[in-house]
């Protein structure tokens, strides 16, 4: 099965998750309200839907065009653009019949549900899998430092010691820490033994972003493989569990940063991996012999293989541990996202911004349950966080119209609300058409 295969699999059976509980988050609170539902969709059904059965008042189906789904509530103007129903006289089950504060707790349902789902994932990543750690000491060689990093201080194999007086589980966090925490301080120890404490300019975030350097400091170790995986273009290459990479095409490698940053530089369709294997001879002796392995890369660029000689150190968590640190994780996860969203609007972000493609991207080659539902959790938060902005079309932009009835005492009229849906899903559907149109494009002259 093809690697675009797998991952378009765990997409479609994702978003199927999310886009269900999101509507349910909808539909429940409207018929505890009394509120009339009369579409449950899973996708949208333009012109046909693949399945659909109505039970009661309500009619559940599966749509064609899976951008979505939704929930059509009686009385309301949303996506299905009834503007004949909004004429009639308003009926007691109507949404439009129903108190401010019903009707916002409707809105307010999926963007809830989403953001509860996103966190109950990670306690549960926590506590099945459980939590590694890397600390500086599985390091020895500390970090190397790119020029942006050793203009602010840091130096050739230094080691974190602390991050505003906090160590960190896992030393690497340090780039994404410097990128989007607004971080102040962070002592180190040179090579040298002298322990300094570096002050962080409030701008190195957008310097991060502006010179591409976004992982400033990475491990100076040498290129050692790990687990091959299974049925991988590295595994199909001969490459085996101990071999030292020193070179790619022709260019030699010195450790992982050096590879990868070649490799996504360059976009190699095929790599020469120059190798160093030790063999035994007579089981005591062991030569190292020199090898080209040819190697042909997935079509996300990788080859399947784990560097050796991090050692992350594995936790097993409590339930308590689990629910505590994997509401942190979130809650994080939340403001990371939030964090970078501003660079969405410059030029630079938004030709890094992605469609269907780039979500894709985010699961993983090989299907793996702990990938998926980290990937899962992701998608959920960031689904919240992007239907609360206060478009019209989106459960942010009703939101916002109910808060100005709450504030004024007055509903904004039917006509201005249609024009509202109309002007925000325009909006939407140019910026789905751009972010996938950024894929293509991506894709084609990568």
């Amino acid at each position: 099965m093809s690697v675009m295969l797998i991952k378009g699999i765990q997409l479609l059976l994702s978003l199927s998750i999310l886009v269900i509980l999101h509507e349910l988050g909808h539909f429940i609170p409207a018929k505890i309200f009394k509120t009339r539902v009369e579409k449950f969709y899973l996708f949208f059904d333009v012109k046909f839907s693949l399945f659909k059965k109505k039970i009661g008042e309500t009619e559940y189906g599966i749509g064609w065009l899976p951008l979505g789904g939704y929930v059509k509530i009686s009385g309301m103007i949303d996506e299905s653009m009834d503007a004949e129903q909004m004429k009639q006289p308003a009926k007691s089950w109507e949404f439009r019949s129903k108190p401010t504060w019903q009707r916002l707790i409707i809105m307010l349902g999926g963007v809830t549900v989403n953001l509860i789902l996103g966190f109950l994932i990670y306690m549960m990543i926590l506590f099945v899998w459980g939590k590694d750690s890397l600390s500086s000491e599985a390091l020895p060689n500390g970090l190397n430092p790119s020029i942006l990093a050793k203009e602010i201080g840091f130096k050739e194999k230094d080691n974190i010691l602390s991050v505003d007086g906090e160590k960190l589980d896992n030393v690497l966090n340090i780039n994404r820490d410097l990128f989007l925490r607004n971080i102040s301080q962070v002592t180190v120890i040179h090579a040298d033994g002298i322990k300094e404490t570096l002050s962080i300019p409030d701008d190195i975030g957008e310097r991060m972003f502006e010179s591409g350097e976004m992982l400033p400091l990475t491990p100076s170790m040498e290129l050692i493989v790990g687990d091959v995986v299974k049925n991988s273009p590295a595994e199909v290459s001969g490459l085996l569990e101990g071999d030292k990479i020193i070179g790619v095409n022709q260019i030699e490698v010195t450790d992982f940063n050096s590879f990868t940053t070649l490799v996504r530089k360059e976009k190699f369709e095929s790599l020469d991996l120059v190798v160093l294997r030790e063999n035994k001879v007579l089981d005591r002796v062991t030569a190292t012999e020199k090898l080209v392995l040819k190697v042909f890369p997935n079509e996300d660029g990788t080859i399947g293989f784990y560097r050796k000689n991090i050692k992350f150190s594995h936790q097993e968590l409590s339930l308590e541990e689990s629910i505590s640190q994997g509401f942190s994780y979130g809650y994080w996860t939340l403001h990371d996202y939030v964090a970078q969203f501003k660079y969405v609007f410059t030029k630079k972000g938004a030709s890094q911004i992605g469609g269907f493609g780039a979500i894709g991207s985010l699961f993983p080659a090989q299907w793996d349950w702990k990938g998926f539902w980290s990937s899962t959790a992701l998608l959920s938060i960031i689904l919240a966080f992007m239907n609360i902005l206060p478009i019209p079309a989106l459960d942010g932009g009703h939101v916002m119209f109910l808060f100005y009835e709450i504030i004024t005492g007055r509903k904004p009229n039917d006509k201005f609300m249609e024009i509202a849906q109309i002007t925000g899903f325009i909006l939407l559907i140019s910026l789905v058409l751009f972010a996938n149109g950024n894929d293509v494009n991506r894709w084609l002259f990568k």
